[in-house]
């Protein structure tokens, strides 16, 4: 039997990089992922993939910004499996810029993909996963949570905040043995990287297929088992020794 047999898995900011790498990864394990995300057209390629692969997809146009369209997805999704076993709040935006010209928009586009987006869909988890008495929430977090890059205010504050909600999350489902933990991955060669490709390879760079890996693992721990905090990163990436 595979690790993740028959288990529903929602996963937003699925229709690239991450998100999509580790929606292949938990089909390919016997999963059942619900791909969210904005793009219509990006989502069904990857659940196509999914699908001519062997697994099962199924793909939810969802703004995870949107209070209205997170609570229709859970809805959808308790309404057609009757649980839900995994969230991974991958959905993501990075911008900055001097912080002395950074406009509020910018600020507040930023909190609202990486910081509201993963408290509503971790509200509505919750109110699948307590009466299940288990349930497992991944956070795709990032190592700017713990180390920032010059004009990243906004992002790198969402990473941190991210990591607090993680562990608050944390603590209000152990009575009813849900895990929550965070991932915080460095350098991953993505969409965010479009146009600065040779920077970020001087660095050091993982693929995100590799990350993929490391939700997996988180997944596939036993019940009543979590990584509370996983920090990933290319071995030549510039992090340790800073300063």
């Amino acid at each position: 039997m595979s690790r993740l047999e028959n288990q529903i898995a929602v996963i937003t900011g699925a229709s690239s990089g991450i998100g999509a790498a580790i929606a292949k990864a938990f089909a390919k394990e016997g999963a059942h992922p619900i791909l969210a995300a904005r793009s219509h057209d990006k989502l069904q390629s990857v659940v196509a993939e999914i699908q001519a692969n062997g697994g099962q997809a199924t793909a939810v146009i969802c703004d995870v910004t949107d209070e209205e369209a997170v609570q229709s997805m859970f809805a959808g999704v308790a309404s057609k499996f009757s649980r839900l076993d995994i969230l991974v709040n991958n959905a993501g935006l990075a911008k900055g810029g001097p912080i002395d010209e950074l406009d509020f928009k910018t600020w507040r586009d930023v909190m609202s993909v990486n910081l509201d987006g993963a408290f509503l869909c971790s509200r509505d988890a919750f109110k699948s996963m307590k009466p299940q008495k288990r349930g497992r929430i991944i956070n795709i977090g990032s190592v700017s949570a713990k180390m920032p890059r010059v004009d990243s205010a906004p992002y790198t504050t969402s990473k941190f905040a991210l990591e607090g909600l993680t562990r608050s999350l944390a603590l209000d489902g152990r009575p009813f043995g849900i895990s929550v933990g965070v991932l915080q991955p460095g350098n991953t060669m993505t969409a965010i990287w479009e146009g600065r490709e040779e920077k970020v390879s001087e660095e050091g760079v993982m693929n995100a297929d590799d990350l993929a890996q490391v939700a997996l693992s988180m997944a596939t721990l036993p019940d009543g088992v979590s990584v509370l905090e996983s920090t990933v990163l290319p071995i030549s990436m510039p992090f340790l020794g800073r300063g």
